[in-house]
């Protein structure tokens, strides 16, 4: 599949800045809507998405109206990621020149940071219960956005394979609230030592 994105409406491409706040706005919304998160995987993986127009579009569920997010929240997450791990830094650092022990103990400090952020602010509960490794079955009518079916898939379940990944469901968000003049888009400030 090209994965090449195409112009957006007023045939411009988006710039890095405007795709950050975008990608962590998608975040959200997938994480929040099950419908937008099933139709993101089927255009993902090439498989044809089902519109009104469409033959399939009568046996398909309705589809819930997008809105339009706003990238603060995304933002936010982004400053207190950058805030806690130094996130951006170091996934904007070139570390061609430096040794792997350096970079694993960079590594650590970001995962430390990273977990720090996670546990303040989010409630995560696996998806599946069952331990990594086992076997489970699908039945008809399982939650596709809950779950991802790889490898051989042919035919209509239900279907038997083996648990790779549990999964995981945000249940709780606990972002701080920003002033009603507060600048989302810096999320690191520029530091001047005097």
């Amino acid at each position: 599949m090209n994965r090449t994105q195409p112009p957006s409406s007023d045939g411009v491409k988006p710039s890095l800045l405007r795709r950050i706040p975008l990608a962590f706005g998608a975040l959200f919304g997938l994480l929040a809507n099950a419908d937008l998160a099933a139709r993101y995987a089927a255009l993902r993986d090439g498989a044809a998405v089902p519109t009104p127009a469409s033959p399939t579009a009568a046996t398909a569920p309705p589809s819930s109206v997008l809105k339009e997010l706003s990238p603060d929240a995304a933002l936010q997450l982004l400053a207190l990621l950058q805030r806690e791990a130094r996130l951006i830094d170091f996934v904007g650092e070139d570390l061609s020149g430096y040794a792997d022990a350096q970079i694993g103990a960079a590594a650590r400090l970001v995962h430390e940071g990273c977990a720090k952020v996670l546990r303040e602010h989010f409630s995560l509960v696996p998806v599946r219960d069952e331990a990594e490794g086992s076997r489970v079955t699908l039945q008809a009518g399982f939650d596709a956005a809950a779950v991802r079916v790889t490898g051989n898939v042919v035919g209509q379940p239900p279907f038997a394979g083996s648990l790779r990944h549990r999964g995981w469901r945000v249940t709780e968000v606990r972002l701080p609230k920003l002033a009603e003049r507060h600048d989302a888009r810096v999320v690191a400030p520029a530091e001047v030592e005097l």
